[in-house]
């Protein structure tokens, strides 16, 4: 990790770990609907998780048309397989958030609980709440729809 120095009023040196999370970039290969649907929920979300993230998910990519019918899953962490299985997404060979393009739906896994689902923005990460970190859970997969 870099880190930025710099000098404080009374003169000392300083250093802080440089953040690095860049804007996410809109790949005009997938489908547009996949950017309303994060504009969408956007719109929709909370301050706060409200423990519904597929839920917003689902609505805001029905409500952009990306989807046809709402999705039948009751976990977040099983909307990646639906979304494969029966509305023509593909899992996206992208390991790391950040680099996630605008619209894409990232989903989490867990081991007891339901897991976690949010949609790439331009500024950050969407779901029942916005925020501009992905979640901490492991990763289960990147997806998108051309």
């Amino acid at each position: 990790m870099r880190e930025f120095t710099f000098r404080d009023r009374a003169g000392n040196v300083v250093t802080a770990p440089q953040i690095d999370a860049p804007l996410a970039k809109i790949d005009r290969r997938l489908n547009p609907a996949l950017t309303r649907a994060a504009s969408i929920a956007q719109d929709r979300a909370h301050a706060r998780s409200k423990s519904r993230c597929w839920r917003y998910v689902k609505t805001a990519l029905m409500a952009a048309g990306a989807i046809s019918s709402y999705p039948k899953t009751a976990y977040a962490k099983q909307a990646g397989d639906e979304l494969v299985r029966d509305y023509g997404f593909k899992k996206l060979p992208i390991r790391d958030p950040y680099a996630a393009p605008v619209g894409a739906v990232i989903v989490y896994g867990s081991r007891r609980a339901a897991g976690h689902v949010e949609i790439r923005t331009r500024t950050g990460f969407v779901s029942d709440f916005e925020n501009k970190k992905p979640s901490k859970r492991p990763l289960i997969g990147v997806y998108a729809k051309a």
